[in-house]
């Protein structure tokens, strides 16, 4: 006598191999975007330099102007902090603003007070109506304009010999005579020089453009720059940074709040720079890439579109199972509605098929009633309540309906 043993069930779980089948698309990407995560910040450690640094080789830093003004005997110093860059200024030394909007108010009254005191040079790079009222009093900033090659039209030395320079920008007024007007875009000067002090002077430019490395070639851009930056042995390259602890320290002077009064009466905004001219052009570029990645990605593995794939069940099961297990959830939810119409409409698709009826018509009474009456003798409302009749009332009037429409098939099947 034998014993039968019950089988193991089988686990529905996925497997390791079928795991990793699914997930190494994505375990492969990552890694590569880590490595070349890796690689590029290993590439770029210690050379991220912003716009107009001496030290960026990028098209837009400045590293061939301060090259060629260390060939020609200049000294160039780099300073990211105010209190460098007011201790630096001097009778012999040229300092370079690079970005005079993003100076506090009371940094900028710091600075002016600075370089007045000085008979040195100095060099604002395109400050805005509220930098230069406070840099350069009296002078007044005029809307920008696009640069382009621009002729000098003034008797300054330094641009008579540059000769056409790529200017433009913001523009600036003076109404003091004495001051040096050149490079006129619109009636109005992007450069301009101001005899404010003994032996000394504050140039306004209107744009950068002429000291990037990608321009500097071009044009007079090199002759203006070499003439303006090398006119004193030695240049400070004052880079303002956000993270000066000066820009915390409040001097006490009234109007360093988010207005401030130039001394004529009207209130002046603050400068133009937005919160997206703050952000570096790095970081936007790879949000972009990032969404770019993120949207690839996203088709990638979303639901794809196509014909069914049959997928191996983890359990065969039979059919007499199947319809068994069906029956008795019909079965437990007095479900006999559901029940019947799924009988008869197997049946009609099933007899359809005997009588020469399509499938799309199979359902249609007024088609295939006058087609099963002419293979069988139950014809008029006994076959059209078989076939389309109401819901049985019990459960034995559901298993008479199933007996009858048996019968129906069986003699529609061989008449």
């Amino acid at each position: 006598m034998t014993t039968a043993t019950a089988p193991s069930p089988t686990s529905t779980a996925p497997t390791a191999h079928q795991v990793w089948k699914r997930s190494r698309g994505l375990l492969i990407a990552l890694l590569v975007l880590v490595i070349a995560g890796i690689t590029f910040a290993a590439v770029r450690s210690g050379t991220n330099y912003g716009h107009l640094d001496p030290r960026s080789p990028d098209p837009k830093g400045s590293r061939a102007a301060a090259e060629l003004l260390k060939e020609r005997g200049v000294s160039v110093t780099v300073a990211t902090t105010l209190d460098e860059a007011t201790t630096a200024a001097g009778p012999n030394t040229t300092l370079l603003v690079t970005g005079p909007n993003l100076l506090t108010p009371s940094q900028q009254r710091r600075l002016h007070k600075a370089t007045a005191a000085s008979t040195g040079r100095t060099l604002l790079i395109a400050p805005g109506p509220a930098a230069v009222s406070r840099l350069a009093p009296g002078v007044r900033a005029e809307p920008h304009r696009p640069v382009s090659v621009l002729p000098p039209s003034c008797a300054f030395p330094a641009a008579r010999s540059a000769g056409p320079a790529d200017m433009g920008g913001v523009r600036y007024t003076a109404p003091d005579s004495t001051a040096t007007a050149c490079y006129p875009s619109d009636q109005a000067p992007s450069l301009l020089i101001l005899k404010d002090r003994e032996d000394g002077d504050t140039v306004l430019l209107g744009s950068p453009d002429f000291l990037h490395n990608e321009r500097l070639d071009q044009q007079g851009n090199a002759s203006l720059a070499l003439q303006l930056l090398g006119s004193r042995p030695h240049l400070v390259w004052y880079l303002p940074s956000l993270a000066d602890p000066s820009a915390t320290t409040d001097d006490g002077t009234p109007g360093d709040n988010n207005h401030d009064n130039d001394g004529s009466g009207e209130e002046t905004s603050g400068d133009e720079s937005g919160f997206l001219d703050l952000i570096p052009s790095g970081w936007i570029w790879g949000t972009l890439q990032l969404t770019l990645a993120a949207c690839l990605a996203a088709i990638w593995r979303a639901r794809r579109l196509g014909p069914l794939v049959v997928e191996q069940l983890p359990v065969s099961i039979r059919a007499s199972e199947s319809a068994e297990g069906r029956a008795g959830l019909y079965r437990k939810a007095n479900a006999r509605d559901r029940a019947a119409e799924s009988l008869r409409a197997a049946a009609r698709t099933r007899i359809a098929r005997l009588t020469g009826v399509t499938a799309r018509e199979a359902h249609t009474a007024d088609v295939l009633l006058p087609a099963v009456s002419t293979r069988t003798t139950t014809t008029g409302d006994d076959l059209s309540t078989l076939l389309f009749g109401p819901a049985p009332a019990n459960d034995a009037a559901l298993v008479l309906l199933a007996e009858h429409l048996d019968a129906l098939e069986r003699e529609v099947r061989t008449s």
